[in-house]
């Protein structure tokens, strides 16, 4: 059924679940569902650029399950990039674009074959290498060491990458805005997808209340979440074990309904490290990507005897257990489609919001240290062989 997302600013909710300014008032409205793909759109009165969600279940997959590894996690993506991009193209005339991809997270993001299956012309083919100085184990700066790029005045960017806290694609647009400024030219448009979370609104933004300032004609950014837009964790969680401002959770979330379901109907998705990892070691150092998976899991184990479990399923779920189904729908911007007419392909959300508590309940009776060391054998039968 068609639905919408609404936020209510009740002093109960305020207490217990913390919102990302961005998303107050924010509304989740279902747009279509072509070829297995849902598309959403994030209406939200606090924002002046266009935030869609995607979902489709081989991204599921992807972001749920880290056995998934290698060109695979480039396929996964394939098809609802494609959708999208038909439907930009059919619904806002996008029928040329210039691609520019950021080294190396952003070879993961098939947009170059996206955008020739949906038939929208490549201009350029562009490149930025940004990469981390690091002098005795810390992060002294981002520098762009690599780059091609051509100036196209008036042209539409896309860009494919993930967004944690957002650094490396700040040092990205800085470099390319500064090209275009000393070239004469102007943009008009950037189409990013990212596998990424709310720090993308303050990046976002900004830069389009930046970028106005001197290109007035600046149409500002279309972003396209897989899954859902997420946000990292701030301290180490529950368990000590999580990594501050890379590590994604369901925390100040909006996610799409089938992707909330497809995680509840497996037992242990929601535990894992992050949706995502690290994009580039999936791919393209695959033996790292099995030593941080099998790293975590390990960790998880040793830290089970003084965990919380029922903390932990509320953290990762994202909030406390909902007093009835309507606090539920606030907290997860859904809103009853009681009252809308019917359409083919969207989630029952009551059955959804029973899941979710069942889930709940049921984990909380969970032991973490059977979960970690099922996880453990599990990754070493699929991913064992990159050692």
């Amino acid at each position: 059924m068609i639905f919408f997302v609404y936020i209510c600013n009740s002093e109960k909710l305020s207490e217990i679940f913390f919102m990302h300014p961005k998303l107050v008032g924010a509304s989740l409205r279902f747009l279509q569902r072509s070829n297995e793909v849902s598309l959403y759109q994030l209406d939200a009165p606090h924002v002046a650029n266009h935030y869609f969600i995607a979902s489709y279940k081989e991204a599921q997959r992807l972001l749920m399950h880290p056995e998934e590894v290698g060109f695979q996690t480039y396929l996964d993506l394939l098809p609802p990039t494609v959708e999208v991009l038909k439907w930009l193209k059919k619904t806002e005339g996008i029928h040329t674009l210039d691609i520019l991809t950021i080294l190396r997270g952003g070879l993961n993001y098939p947009m170059e074959e996206a955008s020739y299956i949906a038939d929208i012309q490549v201009n350029n083919m562009n490149f930025l290498s940004c990469e981390r100085i690091i002098e005795n184990k810390k992060i002294l700066r981002l520098e762009i060491k690599y780059q091609k790029y051509n100036i196209v005045d008036n042209g539409t960017i896309l860009i494919g990458d993930i967004v944690a806290t957002g650094d490396t694609l700040k040092e990205c647009f800085n470099y390319v805005i500064e090209r275009y400024r000393k070239r004469g030219g102007k943009l008009r448009r950037i189409i990013f997808f990212t596998v990424g979370g709310t720090r993308a609104f303050d990046l976002m933004e900004g830069f389009t209340e930046r970028l106005r300032e001197f290109w007035p004609e600046f149409e500002g950014f279309t972003c396209i979440f897989y899954e859902g837009i997420f946000s990292v964790y701030q301290d180490k969680g529950v368990t000590g074990v999580n990594v501050p401002n890379i590590d994604f959770y369901w925390h100040d979330s909006v996610l799409a309904p089938e992707y909330r379901r497809a995680v509840l109907e497996q037992e242990n998705v929601l535990f894992e490290k992050c949706i995502i990892y690290d994009g580039g070691a999936r791919r393209y150092e695959i033996p790292e990507h099995y030593h941080e998976a099998m790293e975590y899991w390990r960790d998880i184990r040793t830290a089970a005897d003084h965990t919380n479990m029922k903390a932990f399923v509320d953290e990762k779920i994202g909030y406390p257990s909902p007093s009835d189904y309507e606090e539920w729908m606030t907290l997860n911007h859904y809103v009853s489609p009681a009252t809308s007419p019917v359409s083919e392909g969207c989630e029952d959300l009551n059955s959804l919001y029973q899941l979710e508590e069942a889930f709940r309940q049921r984990s909380y009776k969970r032991n973490l240290k059977q979960i970690a060391e099922l996880r453990l054998s599990e990754i070493e039968a699929a991913l064992g062989k990159y050692l």
